[in-house]
């Protein structure tokens, strides 16, 4: 950038560069106290001392109050204090900043929960799920504040859904007290089945290891079997144990074909094939978070593996180089120095690496929401 005015004096712009070399030093510094302290607070959660997080947290804040990084775990020591209210204060102050944030939406509806409030918490699931059709934990917490409402076909609707999105929600939905209202329903059977299925094709193949891993009743695990078995989606076979031989259970060779071939989901209901577009920009989007954790991790080696997902133009690199052309001539870049350099480089481009890909993150999160819309 041109110096308006023409030429400056040389103490002039020495004075200057002092200047600035200080507010930079100094707003490293914050930063840097900001992150210490977070990390801080993080710690004393993990070792479960959740007043002392509190008070680290809040020191942060002081130094970046409109963090949401920090503001979302104060929340959250807050919550499992019981602190109800203060919780409900930082989350809504999340959503000042950001009002589309699914996870302050979703966090704020257990607040609700909590409170046995569950009209307002399923009101806040549905925000979350507004901002963010793919999130599989909102849609879950949905399912149950819908059957606590005694909404059955809505809740187990919602279920589903969350299963589609993660089949290990299924498991958990076994055991959760909260859908006490809808165990009956023929839908949740299917869920069952669907938890067994699972269990067999991760490796469980008789009837007492699918039940431990599954915490379904023998009995429960038995219907689903048969029904699986019915279905010609599993089959049975026997093996020898001491003197007595015990039923043993196989995915059906076919089966995966059949599904492919069928384009049918979890519960035998198609697929939606998601437009190339959005399907491009979920990609994009999960190497995102795995880049980052990988920086997190100060792992040279697999951040430069992922680095890839953004620079290859038959992944995510044409989508790079369309929307994000100087990141991605950074990114590239910074591929080129960690070959170099390797973790030392790393931890000193730690901090920009992060900032860039969040950046990132923002539009492509905007682009799939509008997509999806």
């Amino acid at each position: 950038m041109k110096k308006p005015f023409g030429k400056k004096s040389k103490k002039t712009d020495v004075v200057k560069s002092e200047k600035k070399e200080v507010k930079e030093t100094s707003l490293v510094d914050s930063d840097y106290n900001r992150k210490k302290l977070f990390k801080k607070g993080v710690n004393f959660m993990a070792d479960e001392k959740l007043e002392d997080a509190v008070i680290v947290f809040e020191q942060a804040l002081r130094i970046d109050p409109n963090n949401v990084e920090t503001l979302m775990k104060l929340g959250y020591a807050r919550f499992h204090l019981d602190e109800h209210g203060e919780a409900l204060k930082v989350y809504d102050k999340i959503l000042d900043i950001d009002v589309t944030n699914p996870e302050a939406w979703n966090l704020k509806g257990l607040v609700h929960y909590e409170q046995k409030n569950y009209s307002k918490a399923l009101d806040a699931a549905e925000k979350a799920i507004e901002s963010d059709p793919t999130y599989g934990m909102a849609w879950y917490n949905k399912s149950c504040f819908l059957s606590l409402l005694n909404q059955v076909p809505e809740a187990l609707e919602s279920l589903k859904r969350s299963i589609e999105i993660d089949v290990k929600n299924a498991r958990k939905s076994i055991r959760d007290k909260d859908f006490i209202n809808v165990r009956i329903e023929e839908g949740f059977k299917r869920i069952e089945e669907v938890v067994v299925l699972e269990s067999i094709r991760q490796g469980y193949h008789t009837l007492g290891s699918i039940v431990w891993t599954t915490f379904l009743d023998k009995v429960d695990a038995e219907n689903a079997l048969k029904k699986l078995l019915e279905k010609g989606l599993i089959i049975q076979n026997e093996k020898r144990d001491g003197l007595s031989k015990i039923p043993v259970y196989d995915l059906s060779p076919n089966v995966a074909d059949k599904m492919g071939k069928e384009k049918k989901g979890l519960f035998g209901i198609t697929k939606k094939k998601l437009p190339k577009p959005v399907k491009n920009l979920k990609e994009m989007s999960q190497a995102i978070q795995s880049v980052k954790e990988a920086i997190e991790e100060e792992d040279a080696e697999k951040t430069m593996d992922i680095f890839d997902e953004f620079i290859d133009p038959t992944r995510s690199g044409e989508q790079m180089i369309e929307n994000f052309f100087e990141e991605h001539r950074e990114i590239r870049l910074w591929k080129i120095r960690l070959k170099d350099r390797g973790d030392d480089y790393l931890v000193e481009n730690k901090d920009k690496m992060l900032v860039l890909f969040d950046n990132i993150e923002v539009t492509v999160t905007k682009k799939l929401r509008n997509e999806i819309s």
